[in-house]
């Protein structure tokens, strides 16, 4: 890895006290060194609309956007909604990849996500991968991190499960590596 990467990264929940939101943070604390993580703020962008976009893109998707690009790669915590991307976060990558410069185009990312069944958050990563070719994402193929049975893995809004925590430092220790591949 090299000596600095900036990751910027996605929750998909909006709610408080999310599992994801939670592993998320683990990420945070979790970061080998040299690795800052740094947290996308999605829930204020509006429904996507090409009227709107044709009028201009909101304040809060340049900010966003601006965050993608001064980022050396990006990563996703996704829950699983009705076996697929929650909308909130499939309203983000939409209006990220209708900017002219594609600011995803080309990015490294990773997706890991949490929830109470037991397969975890497969089938929306596995959504979540066919939408990233779409945007020419550079996505980590392995490890894949999907936390199932959340509700034994986390205590009081963190995420304690020891080997959970092993793999998905090893997830980021992976990101950084393709983010120094180039």
């Amino acid at each position: 890895m090299p000596s600095s990467v900036r990751v910027l990264a996605f929750c998909g929940s909006l709610r408080q006290g999310s599992y994801n939101a939670a592993a998320l943070e683990a990420a945070i604390e979790l970061a080998p060194a040299g690795m800052t993580i740094e947290r996308a703020e999605i829930g204020d962008f509006p429904l996507f609309n090409q009227d709107v976009q044709a009028a201009g893109f909101p304040p809060a998707v340049e900010r966003v956007a601006a965050q993608v690009r001064a980022a050396d790669a990006v990563l996703i915590a996704t829950p699983e909604y009705n076996y697929s991307v929650p909308g909130v976060l499939k309203n983000a990558l939409d209006w990220l990849s209708r900017l002219p410069d594609a600011p995803l185009g080309g990015k490294p990312a990773a997706i890991f996500g949490a929830s109470p069944g037991v397969i975890g958050t497969a089938r929306a990563q596995y959504h979540l991968r066919q939408i990233g070719v779409s945007l020419n994402l550079r996505l980590l193929n392995k490890p894949e991190v999907m936390i199932g049975q959340a509700g034994q893995r986390f205590e009081n809004g963190r995420l304690t499960d020891v080997p959970t925590r092993e793999h998905l430092q090893k997830l980021l220790v992976a990101l950084g590596d393709l983010a120094a591949a180039g």
